[in-house]
């Protein structure tokens, strides 16, 4: 009887642990509060395979239009990336491309990411254009592969393989495996699979409460080819700020252009 009772327990664990499929997790997390009217201070640290370090300093601001989300990325210092910046208009319309823009003070010039360069760099780093976004959950499968814990918190592992060919070729990721908090619905720790052999791992370093939302603080993305490491980002955000009377216009191409 005894051994009858804990298999009933077990039964019924992995039923009530499952009792959401992969897509009504990844909706959560897309639907997840993120905050508005965000501003904070940022740093990007480049890390090459010697450890050399090269670090970038920006100021970031985010709003929500609606349902949309645009923001604005500037960068401050060194002397070789001062005044570029970079536009994004993050759609919730699956239908509707993200827009993009990359703002070259060097040239002058304002380049319009198009969506067969968003699996490209940004600005040098680990992080594409397409990370940069949030995805669109209908061009994707998912699957929850099991319960794992990452530090002392449980998360669902779910895989997303894309479901064309184009979704593959715009992010470049062929296949990512995602880490997602039970308690909060945060993407805590991803792995994506690239078509060249490249993988590529991010991790949230820093994840605060602030204002009763959940941010993540500090993120790092490493890329790596047969268990060597190629390549580290780390993005770190300071003085975040929610909740700021941030002018609409700030958000527009002529803007970036012009500057803070």
């Amino acid at each position: 009887m005894k051994i009858k009772r804990i298999l009933l327990g077990l039964i019924f664990l992995h039923s009530f642990s499952y009792a959401m499929d992969a897509f009504e997790i990844v909706t959560k997390v897309d639907t997840r509060d993120d905050g508005d009217n965000i501003v904070s201070n940022m740093s990007m640290v480049l890390i090459d395979k010697t450890n050399k370090q090269r670090v970038r300093s920006m100021r970031t601001f985010t709003k929500d239009f609606g349902v949309d989300t645009y923001r604005t990325i500037y960068f401050l210092a060194p002397s070789d990336v001062k005044n570029t910046a970079f536009l994004t208009f993050d759609y919730d319309d699956d239908n509707k491309d993200d827009d993009q823009w990359l703002y070259l003070p060097a040239l002058k010039k304002t380049k319009r990411i198009a969506s067969t360069d968003k699996s490209g760099s940004f600005m040098g780093s680990d992080f594409s254009y397409a990370d940069l976004t949030k995805p669109d959950l209908t061009d994707y499968h998912y699957k929850i592969i099991k319960q794992q814990k990452v530090g002392e918190y449980n998360t669902w592992i779910i895989e997303r393989i894309p479901k064309s060919e184009e979704i593959l070729k715009e992010t470049g990721y062929k296949k990512s495996y995602l880490f997602v908090r039970e308690d909060n619905f945060v993407v805590i720790r991803a792995m994506h699979y690239l078509d060249d052999g490249k993988k590529k791992y991010m991790s949230v370093k820093k994840l605060e409460k602030i204002e009763g939302i959940w941010i993540a603080t500090e993120i790092e993305m490493k890329t790596t080819k047969n268990k060597k490491r190629l390549h580290t980002t780390i993005l770190k955000f300071n003085d975040v700020k929610l909740n700021q009377n941030l002018n609409e216009n700030l958000f527009s191409v002529r803007q970036i252009e012009k500057g803070l």
